[in-house]
This record gives C-alpha cells, structure tokens and sequence, in this order.
C-alpha cells in the first residue's frame, strides 16, 4: 500500500466500552396494555380502562353547519322583521284602519260561509263517492273513479269558470222523464249567480279531494278486524260505527284539516266572478283610495287568524281520536301543549315549563 493510500484511510479503533445497559422495562399496570408501533424506539400509547370509559364525558357532535345555517337564517327573519316595521310603504296605520271596516267583515262572513258550506256539501258528497268505490258493483266503481279523475284534473278556476258560464253552453234546463216529455223549464242564465256557481265548483272539487282521503282512511284499518267483527255476529253498520271508523279517523283527520285550510284559502279565487268575499272586499276599497299594499294586508291578516283558529281545532280532533295511542301524548297541556310543538327553537318541555 502507499503512503498516499495510508493518509487517506485513517484506522478507527472500535470503541471498547460495552453497551449501556437497557433500563427496565416497568410492568404493566393492570387493565393496561401497550401498543408499540414499529419496531425499534417505539412509541407506546396507553389505553383507557373499562372505567374510565364509563366516567369519560360524553361530548356532543359538533354541527358547524346546521349552526351557521341556523344563524343566517335567524339574521334574515330578523332582516325581515327589521323592514316590516321600519319600511313606511306598508302603512301600518291605513291597516288598522281598514281591519275591521264594514265591508271587509262583510267580505269575511262571506268567507266563512262558503268555506263551511263547501266542506259540508264537498264532504257529503265524497263519503258518497268513496262508498261507491269501495262497492263491488264495477258500474259504481268505474264511475266514481271517472269522476274523481275528471275534477281532479281540472282546475278550481277553470271549473268555476265553466259553471259560472253555464248559461252559455245550457240556456235552458228541463225536468221530466228523460229523453222525453218535460215537465218543467228553467232559464239559466239568472239562475247561476257568482256564489251559486263558487258554491257548485268548489263542492265538487272537495268532494273528490274528500272521497280519497276518506276512502284511503277506510282502507288503511286492516280487513282482519272486520272479519273478526263478523266471526262475533256484529252487522255490518255496527262494525263501520264500532271498529273502522274510530280506526279510520286518525288517518282522515290530517288530511281533512288540511283540505278544510285549502278550501278557506281557494274561496279567494271568487273575486275573479266578483262574489265579494274578503279579498274582493278589499280590492273594491284599493281601487278608489290606491292603497293597495295595506288593503292586502288586511285580507292577509284575517286569513292568517282564521288558518291559525282552524289549524288549533284540527289539532284538537287530531287528539280526540288518537287518545289511548302515543300520538295522543297522555297528557294534558292543551293550548300550551300546542305552543311548545311549534316553537322548537326554544328546546324541549322543560325549556317552556314556565308556560303550563
């Protein structure tokens, strides 16, 4: 080898002092265990006891999103209220003024009437509809189903069109034996005024609303019961009254106060053949003083009362015929029971406890 060679190498000595020795390794405690992740220099992590597990806090999911969502939303309606009462086009004072006037009460009890006299007449007729679907005779049954098919297809304002145009297509109406001798004649062009046709278009669209909610109520109580009813020798009258109808009411009821609230509000579609109901009450003072926001506020208001008085009484039915079940609740509360449903944003029972 070469001096060169020499140099550029330098000998190390290994070094001759033995290896530190290893601490020991203390024992596990019990219940413990160690994880050790790679294999030299590991890195041990400890797991918590059954215990411990027991005692931990349990901390709730945290929802960013539904938090924020929840915020924007609370800034908007407050947005919104904000420019309710700070906007001055509104004209808050005119509403006040007009709320109760004599022509828009007038326009209300018309309202009221034709809502009732709707529903009654539309419900009337679609239990009729309703049994004769559920009847085995085809001819009924393909009847009631062409008539259901037939007005639900059609709109509310293009019925109440049609019948308020009757005059148009029948001037003349005749009783006697068909396709025969007729007894009696009547003109009908003075005979279907605004409300006698409203009264007409709007009986029958509920009344085919009416016969599927009552036939799908009949249908959701499980034959069987009828057939054990019949196996104790109660007649058939007596097992509608005693078994399906209590039975059948839970499911009818939701359904009826929901059509019951459409049909007060569909009663405006009126003031296009003008029957002065609340709105055309209203529009018939906007157009001589041109206050028209507030006009409509006004009518606004008092369908916003009578849908909360019917949405309270729905609730109300709803208990009646769910006493005994979970849907009932048990329990009192009443109004204030009500309350706390539909103000979740304040919590559970216990946040509005104050209340009952």
């Amino acid at each position: 080898m070469s001096e060169s060679d020499t140099t550029a190498r330098p000998f190390t000595a290994p070094d001759p002092s033995p290896p530190p020795a290893s601490a020991p390794t203390a024992a596990p405690s019990p219940g413990t265990a160690q994880r050790q992740t790679g294999g030299s220099g590991a890195t041990a992590r400890l797991q918590p006891t059954d215990q411990q597990l027991l005692d931990a806090r349990i901390v709730p999911l945290r929802r960013p999103g539904q938090w924020v969502s929840a915020l924007v939303l609370l800034v908007l309606l407050a947005m919104l209220a904000h420019t309710l009462v700070r906007n001055p086009r509104f004209q808050w004072g005119a509403v006040g003024d007009f709320l109760f006037d004599g022509s828009i009460t007038r326009g209300l009890e018309l309202t009221l009437w034709l809502t009732g006299a709707v529903v009654a007449t539309g419900y009337a007729l679609g239990i009729g509809v309703a049994a004769m679907r559920l009847s085995r005779n085809r001819v009924l049954t393909s009847l009631s189903f062409g008539f259901v098919w037939l007005v639900r297809s059609v709109p509310p304002l293009v019925q109440l069109l049609f019948w308020y145009e009757l005059a148009s297509l029948y001037p003349r109406l005749s009783f006697g034996v068909p396709f025969g001798h007729e007894f009696a004649t009547v003109r009908t062009a003075h005979l279907f005024s605004g409300v006698l046709a409203a009264y007409v278009a709007l009986s029958l669209d509920v009344a085919a609303f009416a016969s599927e909610i009552v036939r799908g109520g009949i249908l959701s109580v499980d034959h069987g019961q009828t057939e054990a009813a019949q196996a104790l020798g109660l007649g058939g009258p007596r097992i509608f009254r005693r078994i399906v109808l209590p039975q059948a009411m839970p499911a009818i009821v939701p359904a009826s106060g929901n059509l019951l609230i459409g049909t007060l509000k569909a009663t405006s579609i009126v003031s296009v053949i003008a029957v002065q109901d609340v709105l055309y009450s209203a529009q018939l003072i906007y157009n001589q003083n041109y206050l028209v926001i507030p006009l409509l506020l006004v009518a606004t208001l008092w369908y916003v009362a009578l849908t909360t008085v019917l949405a309270i009484g729905q609730y109300a039915v709803e208990r009646y015929y769910a006493r005994g079940s979970e849907r009932g609740g048990g329990g009192g509360g009443g109004f204030w029971r009500i309350v706390r449903g539909n103000i979740p944003l304040f919590g559970r029972t216990s946040a509005l406890a104050g209340l009952s």
